[in-house]
């Protein structure tokens, strides 16, 4: 072989390995490739699973707080349900038992203080009644007794009106029958009779 063929041959092999070389670093680079493309899908993935999370946890959270907020005011309504139910309960019998203090008071209003016979019978009577008042104002029942006040059609029920130069115009000026009251609540309004001003007085009734 001459020297000039051997030659060709170290340069057809060099070129041979330089061709190999590239297109190993060809194939390296587009593995590599692959490779930044699995992982950048795999993120992406990832990134979506993560939000779906996310949401689902926000959704539980509100799904929580929207309980929490219907027990608290289930608790609520419960609390002024039976608030209102212990306040109210006597509400029946108070209005059966207001003719039997009505009774009472009527009978001390009449009866004849200077007889002597009845003094014990009457001390009696006021005993019991007051006996009864305190217990029931326990309860939360008050007397409505609005002798002298501007009507309050609220708690008052005006009975008649009537003339009066003593009186300013519509104040009770007479308690018919005093009313009551069961913890703020009206159970029987007063029976009044209510002032209006006398002719020729000069007070402006429309105020």
């Amino acid at each position: 072989m001459s020297k000039k063929d051997e030659v060709l041959n170290e340069e057809e092999l060099q070129q041979a390995q330089t061709e190999a070389a590239g297109a190993e670093a060809a194939a390296d680079s587009a593995e590599e490739l692959t490779l930044d493309e699995l992982a950048l899908s795999r993120i992406e993935e990832l990134e979506a699973a993560l939000a779906v999370s996310e949401a689902k946890v926000k959704e539980q959270q509100d799904s929580v707080l929207r309980a929490r907020a219907d027990i608290e005011n289930m608790r609520r309504r419960t609390e002024q349900e039976i608030d209102k139910a212990r306040k109210f309960a006597l509400e029946k019998f108070a209005g059966e038992l207001l003719p039997v203090i009505d009774n009472m008071e009527r009978a001390l209003e009449l009866a004849d203080k200077t007889d002597e016979t009845l003094k014990p019978m009457l001390e009696g009577v006021e005993l019991t009644l007051k006996t009864m008042t305190d217990t029931v104002e326990k309860f939360g029942l008050k007397a409505i007794n609005p002798m002298g006040e501007a009507f309050n059609p609220e708690f008052h029920q005006a009975m008649s009106m009537q003339e009066s130069a003593e009186h300013a115009p519509n104040t009770v000026m007479m308690v018919l029958q005093k009313g009551y009251e069961l913890n703020g609540r009206v159970v029987r309004p007063a029976m009044v009779m209510v002032a209006k001003a006398a002719p020729g007085s000069n007070v402006d009734t429309q105020a």
